[in-house]
């Protein structure tokens, strides 16, 4: 299925039908719907929100999302949210990129949860992912019933065909798919003999895959932050988040629809593509967003902000000024600050910090921090500058603004702790010398 284009905003009305006609004027469910099709309602709030909070739209399909198999089990062990149960260790914790696995293996199939807390349950808290895929999604489709996808690509364009239309997003920028939207991720850079390979079950030797990173948000949907004293421009602008105008297969055959619900997997026969939505219209639509757009805000005089200025967009909790969780950049810029110790300064947070590196270098870690690989500082763990980059930045020239550039960082911060899971804690790419970075820090004070 071939992208359509774009439409501009976010949370915008939007309306975009792939035949003409298709959308019913002046009313959402008439009689007979143009076409042949079938008229459904996807509500991703509830219905009596705030209208400047509604999230709803209509959609336009060749059949109802209700015509499918029966629900059964879907044993994938990796991608759950069964957060460790035991003592939550207060360690700094790192983790190297997760392995790209040997045989044929999806998005789905690729997903490893590294940590989370709530659940879909309470409405509140993350599941956080990592992922590592070979193949495309082939006669299967996904939904998460749980919460709405982040999705951070690092290595590898994802081509993702969803009921509305298709995203293509490549590394530096995101994707974010609706709660019960389903979808399909096809890898464009995967080459063409492992996966005519993989098709038959075998896995190719040297093949590309895809890697990144995915936030599960059971909470309040993500929105863009308030500006306040920044005033009406900067950081994300909303005219640079796309959504997808409509594209349509009509596909049948013997498939499988794999749905997350309360925290697993459970899979049903289908014998048509979900993907039939000829026209739509509505405010709850898959997006997309270019991070390298981000327009970074940082102080001009001394001392540097806190790390609130990076936020590309959060999900508010029942808490005036704490987020559910927030999703934080760390993008090239210019550090001008005089007499000041520029890379983020030694700390203890109230929330907890999940990392994850895109690109290039972090600038408060001098090695061991890989691009697809991920660190974890829960709640008043003390953190920051490893030894070596403690020493460099504390003997640098600020007379000279110091230009960043060639990285692209983030961080899923919550407001509750991150729980590691089992699997995780264990996993053979976690670095168990992580702590040792500090280990280089020297007493100082004369006496």
């Amino acid at each position: 299925m071939e992208s359509n284009g774009y439409q501009s905003g976010f949370g915008n009305e939007f309306a975009s039908e792939a035949i003409a006609g298709t959308l019913p004027v002046g009313r959402n469910s008439p009689q007979r719907v143009a076409h042949g099709l079938y008229a459904e309602q996807l509500t991703g709030t509830a219905f009596t929100a705030p209208r400047h909070a509604n999230r709803r739209s209509w959609l336009y399909r060749i059949r109802p999302a209700a015509m499918h198999g029966r629900f059964e089990p879907f044993a994938q062990s990796a991608f759950h949210n069964d957060f460790s149960q035991s003592p939550v260790t207060p360690e700094k914790l790192r983790w190297n990129p997760l392995p790209m696995p040997q045989a044929p293996t999806d998005f789905i199939d690729g997903l490893f949860t590294m940590a989370g807390n709530g659940g879909p349950e309470a409405g509140t808290g993350v599941g956080i992912h990592l992922y590592a895929a070979n193949r495309d999604m082939q006669g299967r489709w996904f939904y998460d019933a749980d919460g709405e996808l982040l999705i951070v690509p690092q290595q590898g364009r994802l081509h993702i065909e969803t009921e509305l239309g298709v995203l293509d997003v490549e590394p530096q920028e995101i994707a974010v798919i609706p709660r019960g939207i389903r979808f399909r991720v096809a890898l464009p850079d995967v080459d063409q003999a492992h996966d005519a390979q993989g098709r038959a079950g075998v896995a190719g030797a040297g093949c590309a895959g895809a890697t990144g990173y995915v936030c599960e948000n059971f909470g309040a949907l993500l929105r863009l932050p308030d500006l306040g004293p920044i005033g009406s421009n900067g950081l994300a602008n909303p005219r640079d988040f796309l959504a997808p105008n409509a594209a349509y297969e009509d596909v049948e055959g013997d498939f499988e629809l794999i749905a997350k619900f309360q925290g697993h997997l459970w899979r049903a026969a289908i014998d048509h593509s979900p993907l039939d939505v000829v026209g739509w219209h509505g405010n709850c639509a898959p997006y997309k967003y270019d991070l390298r757009r981000f327009n970074t805000i940082g102080s001009i005089s001394f001392d540097h902000p806190d790390p609130s200025i990076f936020l590309v967009l959060h999900s508010p909790s029942d808490t005036p000024g704490t987020s559910n969780m927030d999703f934080v950049i760390f993008p090239p810029r210019i550090l001008a600050a005089h007499d000041t110790f520029r890379p983020p300064w030694f700390h203890r947070n109230i929330a907890s910090e999940f990392m994850g590196l895109v690109h290039g270098v972090y600038d408060a870690k001098a090695d061991g921090f890989a691009p697809g690989g991920c660190s974890l500082h829960n709640c008043m763990t003390g953190h920051g500058p490893d030894a070596a980059t403690f020493e460099k930045a504390s003997a640098a020239d600020t007379s000279k603004p110091d230009y960043i550039d060639g990285t692209m960082a983030f961080m899923f911060e919550t407001r509750a702790v991150i729980r590691p899971t089992a699997q995780a804690l264990d996993a053979a790419h976690r670095q168990q010398d992580y702590p040792d970075c500090w280990a280089g820090l020297k007493k100082r004070f004369p006496g």
